[in-house]
């Protein structure tokens, strides 16, 4: 039993290092505005002594100098801002017994692929847009087009790949995408998925199933205010592009869906937390089809921690402010791994 402040070590993306999914390679002044609003939010919470580590090259000396009782893996941009080196904090966490907050290093590997993501879904009887899978050295002739469609990477997070002009509507337009992804992003297999033109859903979950998963209100994108002949879509441009419209005119609201479809959705999130291995917390984003169906489109295993993020909101919606969001995350990890306070 603990009887003092949890000793907590913050782990983020390297504010140093070049990052290839945000806007000029590198952090910008909106990105240390919410690491900012972060680190004053956890210094708010007198549970915990928390130290912030931003600098890759010293990780690896801090934690034998100065080993946490956990580690709260924020760190979404992977090793040294390496996407593909996401999983590797966790995994080394685990090889030296120090336990993190979040998904373990098996279900961060299975969620990245989106193709997979997919077919678990399926299988567990959740609705999913039609899809074909395109290899990256494969001719976009052999796909049997189903159109408006939308095409992405297999592989990717924080919408790098999907743009403004991910939505097509001929053969021509889909060539020029594809053509378009493989110079910016050379080596990814692609995804043609059905566009699904209805509203836009999030479900966020914390906690984990053996000691019980709360599901916050869920969200509704609001694409009312995009200027006309925009795609109503969460393209890169709305992640990471601040004099974008799709960064300043898209809202996110509390959903407005019958209950038979929230109750619905909470339950397909709830599953695939359980199935895909997903820890501490989780969010799951859904669109509805032409068919009036709402569709899994991603599950976020760590999403987005950020004050402005969609996990935050959703938490705001049930009257839980912004700190209190975050002692959810930890203390849900806590519990998990068997600390106890005294």
């Amino acid at each position: 039993m603990v009887s003092r402040p949890v000793r907590l070590a913050v782990l983020t993306g390297d504010h140093h290092k070049p990052d290839p999914t945000k806007r000029n390679q590198r952090y910008n002044e909106e990105d240390m505005v919410t690491h900012n609003a972060m680190k004053q939010a956890f210094e708010s919470l007198s549970d915990y002594e928390v130290a912030f580590w931003t600098d890759h090259d010293k990780v690896f000396a801090e934690l034998e100098r100065h080993p946490p009782d956990l580690v709260v893996n924020f760190c979404d941009t992977g090793f040294r801002n390496v996407p593909t080196l996401e999983l590797n904090f966790p995994a080394y966490l685990e090889l030296i017994g120090v336990p993190y907050t979040g998904a373990p290093p098996a279900a961060m590997v299975t969620c990245y692929d989106k193709a997979i993501v997919r077919l678990v879904a399926e299988q567990l009887g959740i609705a999913v847009p039609w899809e074909a899978f395109l290899f990256a050295d494969a001719s976009p002739e052999t796909v049997d087009f189903r159109f408006p469609c939308l095409i992405k990477p297999n592989r990717a997070d924080g919408s790098v790949g999907i743009t403004k002009d991910a939505v097509v509507r001929d053969k021509a337009a889909a060539r020029d995408y594809i053509a378009w992804m493989r110079k910016t992003l050379p080596g990814s297999d692609a995804l043609i998925q059905e566009y699904l033109p209805g509203p836009e859903y999030g479900v966020g979950l914390v906690g984990n199933p053996e000691a019980g998963l709360r599901a916050f209100p869920p969200l509704e994108v609001d694409f009312s205010g995009l200027p006309a002949g925009l795609n109503p879509i969460l393209s890169y441009e709305s992640k990471a592009i601040p004099d974008s419209p799709y960064w300043t005119e898209i809202k996110i609201e509390p959903a407005n869906m019958p209950a038979a479809h929230r109750e619905r959705l909470v339950a397909a999130a709830e599953m695939l937390f359980r199935r895909l291995g997903l820890r501490d917390y989780g969010r799951f984003d859904f669109r509805v089809g032409a068919d009036g169906e709402p569709k899994l489109m991603e599950v976020n295993p760590n999403p987005a921690w950020a004050n402005d993020g969609k996990l935050a909101l959703m938490a705001g919606f049930a009257g839980i402010a912004y700190p209190d969001m975050l002692k959810m995350v930890v203390e849900a990890a806590l519990t998990r791994i068997g600390v106890r306070r005294s």
